[in-house]
């Protein structure tokens, strides 16, 4: 393996990709009409409009943007735009993590070379996951400045986990989390909040053993909860859920944006706790949500992510006045009064009982 490049980008821009589900109109479970829908995405939007894993889901990327108004353009555009796509094919779209009836045995991988060898090498831990995502790429003027965020960011990342949770239910059972995905992602390997980098020296070096061991080629394969992705020239937080509500989409990005901006421009790197407690940390955030336990290094500190995601955001202020973005990240509000997407599944679950009403009710409510 060559060593990584790390591709030098226009600071704080921003990426954004967003995993969606395919569903049959009548059934509401997933449908196989990824290549059907891909095959009449016009050249132009060939970047923006991809496949991915299963054919039961498909993939926006926004291109590279400026601020969040473009973000918002973008994803809006694209969106709708896919709406099209999808009614044409006979299916419809629906914003989740996981499917809350989809057999695991009905899905097909998507016909391509690197999905079918990802495949066989996970085996049942691969064809478990169906699962949806959002990713956010925020760029980096250099590689030691990537690295410097992705170690710092590492301790409020399952704050976003928290946000988002969108996955509390799998093959047709409650499972007790808010996000069931992310206890499905730790039986694949190279998965995670990873341990702290340091350099880029150290990352290259480590992503070089791995690529080694297990005949990778870069860090495609490498899914951990935030990444240094050299090809893009920026730093890819992943653990994210998906939200069911557009403007929740773009609060989060809007909020990921001004964290990276802050943490960048950080004098001294932040004081990491332990990865134990990080881990903790997102354990209490897939299992409970937003009512989860965030635990810090420091006895007695104990709190609530919804009493820790306010003073995050005023302690980000001055960058969200200087970016901009305080309309986007407003919403952030409306997910602590009235909960996420898991959330709200519960509740109209519990209300009827219904899967298929409650997928109705959640795409109804999307673009509210």
């Amino acid at each position: 393996m060559e060593p990584l490049t790390f591709k030098q980008s226009e600071p704080f821009t921003i990426g954004v990709e967003r995993e969606i589900q395919l569903l049959d109109p009548v059934s509401l479970d997933m449908t196989q009409q990824g290549p059907k829908l891909l095959s009449k995405v016009e050249p132009t939007l060939k970047e923006q409009i991809k496949a991915e894993f299963i054919q039961s889901m498909v993939e926006i990327c926004t291109p590279v943007c400026q601020d969040m108004n473009e973000v918002a353009d973008n994803l809006s555009f694209l969106g709708k735009h896919l709406e099209a796509l999808a009614s044409e094919c006979g299916c419809v779209l629906f914003s989740s993590s996981l499917h809350p009836f989809a057999r695991i045995s009905d899905r097909k991988v998507y016909p391509e070379t690197r999905y079918s060898e990802i495949m066989e090498d996970l085996q049942l831990a691969g064809r478990r996951m169906i699962t949806q995502a959002l990713h956010v790429h925020i760029g980096m003027p250099d590689k030691e400045a990537a690295i410097k965020v992705c170690d710092s960011i590492r301790q409020y990342l399952p704050i976003f986990l928290a946000l988002t949770t969108s996955s509390p239910f799998f093959v047709n059972e409650d499972t007790g989390f808010h996000s069931y995905r992310s206890n499905l992602f730790p039986c694949l390997p190279r998965t995670g909040i990873p341990d702290t980098l340091g350099n880029w020296d150290n990352f290259q070096e480590l992503v070089l053993i791995l690529n080694q061991a297990t005949l990778l080629n870069g860090i495609r394969e490498i899914w951990w909860d935030v990444r240094p992705h050299p090809t893009f020239g920026t730093v890819e937080i992943r653990i994210c859920d998906l939200p069911s509500h557009f403007n929740e989409i773009i609060a989060i990005v809007a909020l990921i944006q001004a964290l990276v901006v802050q943490l960048s421009r950080e004098e001294k790197p932040s004081r990491f706790p332990p990865r134990e407690i990080m881990m903790h940390n997102k354990w209490n955030a897939a299992r409970h949500g937003l009512d989860g336990t965030f635990i810090n290094d420091k006895p007695g500190s104990h709190s609530s992510f919804r009493k820790v995601i306010p003073d995050l955001i005023e302690s980000l202020s001055s960058q969200i006045t200087s970016l901009g973005s305080g309309k986007y990240i407003e919403p952030i509000r409306s997910i602590l009064q009235r909960g996420t997407s898991a959330d709200q599944q519960k509740k109209l679950y519990a209300s009827h009982g219904d899967f298929r009403e409650m997928i109705h009710t959640m795409q109804r409510e999307f673009w509210k």
